[in-house]
């Protein structure tokens, strides 16, 4: 029996397509690993993390991570309803008073001074599920994407969550609370609500709450000195000439500054294995190895679609995301596994969320299995690797 029950020979197949990115210049490096039945089963890193400096990947290379941020931040949430502190249904305002009268554009694309009030209040679950009417400045429209690229600067800005809050708090809702499922800043508004429940800065809840328990070291909203030289270099694409550019380098880097605002949206950095521990916590239904740190419904709720037929129906990022999966609380969950867009492999209730820097990962209850795949790589077009990457685990699976 091959290790983890994946074909060596399979493997090599995966290495060899990752690889191929690398040696085409469509990435400078790459970290992957499987993680199957209890065992690493694949670990490989390929390429640079500075391809400049010729410095190679290596397994403990440091990844800003984006969006792969939010399923921890919905974590915490979910420590904090089952210590009574907070509950699904709870309207957000108890604790976050500038939200307590949001107004909704008419017009998602129109003036931004033509708004009616909001016909419900904002609870936690409607900032969990992205049905609380935010949007991001590349998910708005009109008016409100410009308001949304000044308001929202969470990767370059130094502030706290309260003057980043207020700065939110005066702009329109772009849909009315609970109507529609859309992407946005929905979960940075919930960083913020931990850090006024549990009364400590969002890093340091998630530190003593989650990183420490799990032994995830290496995960954190800012990179000391002495850490810098295991970041990976953040590339660009440029758009038009299709080129890769250095965007953020570890000699300059925003990740460097503690004083940056702790994006509970896309704002860690971490390591493949670091990511795969809280992988486990949510494929082992709030349990790795003895520790034990949600309840299974809490990750069973994670785990569970909460967008009605009608609001599946919706387009997302311009095509039919929810054909063959759902959302539920900082994740999607494949129910259709037939219908999965783009195309994929994953079994009935697998679950994971990527980042913008085409960081990707799943967990696979069928196959008792986690895929993890880690690049620097930001571009606004399709990106084929992370399907590629999973079809090809999938293929490996030898038992």
């Amino acid at each position: 029996m091959q290790p983890a029950g994946l074909s060596a020979s399979r493997l090599s197949a995966l290495t060899n397509a990752m690889q191929g990115y690398v040696e085409r210049g469509e990435v400078a490096g790459v970290v992957s690993m499987v993680w199957r039945r209890g065992e690493i089963g694949y670990f490989e890193p390929l390429g640079w993390r500075d391809e400049a400096a010729q410095l190679p990947m290596e397994r403990d290379t440091l990844f800003r991570i984006a969006s792969m941020t939010k399923p921890v931040t919905s974590a915490a949430v979910l420590l904090l309803i089952e210590e009574d502190r907070l509950a699904l249904d709870t309207p957000i305002s108890l604790w976050l008073p500038e939200l307590s009268a949001p107004r909704v554009l008419r017009d998602p694309a129109g003036p931004l001074d033509e708004t009616d009030p909001a016909r419900a209040s904002l609870t936690v679950l409607d900032l969990l599920t992205h049905r609380a009417g935010f949007a991001y400045h590349f998910t708005a429209t009109g008016p409100l994407a410009e308001a949304y690229a000044a308001a929202f600067n969470g990767f370059e800005a130094r502030m706290d969550g309260n003057a980043w809050l207020a700065r939110i708090a005066s702009l329109p809702l772009m849909f009315q609370p609970g109507s529609r499922w859309h992407y946005g800043v929905a979960t940075d508004v919930l960083g913020v609500l931990i850090e006024r429940v549990s009364g400590m800065p969002l890093g340091e809840f998630f530190r003593t709450r989650i990183f420490e328990p799990l032994g995830m070291r290496d995960t954190a909203f800012w990179v000391p000195d002495a850490q810098l030289g295991r970041l990976a270099t953040a590339y660009a694409i440029e758009q038009g000439s299709g080129r890769r550019i250095v965007e953020d380098h570890p000699s300059s880097s925003r990740w460097a500054d503690p004083d940056r605002f702790q994006s509970g949206g896309g704002g860690l950095v971490s390591t493949a294995h670091d990511y795969l521990q809280f992988a486990q916590l949510l494929l082992g239904r709030g349990r790795v190895g003895t520790t034990r740190l949600l309840s299974h419904r809490s990750v069973d709720l994670m785990r569970s679609n909460f967008l009605t037929r009608d609001q599946r129906r919706v387009s997302a990022f311009g095509h039919a995301l929810w054909a063959g999966q759902g959302f539920g609380l900082g994740l999607s969950i494949v129910d259709d596994p037939a219908q999965q867009l783009p195309l994929g492999y994953r079994s009935m209730g697998s679950f994971g969320w990527p980042g913008a820097y085409g960081t990707s990962w799943f967990g696979d209850p069928v196959e008792d299995l986690i895929g993890l795949m880690l690049i620097q790589r930001r571009s606004v077009e399709p990106f084929s690797m992370a399907v590629d990457f999973e079809r090809r685990v999938y293929d490996a699976i030898d038992d």
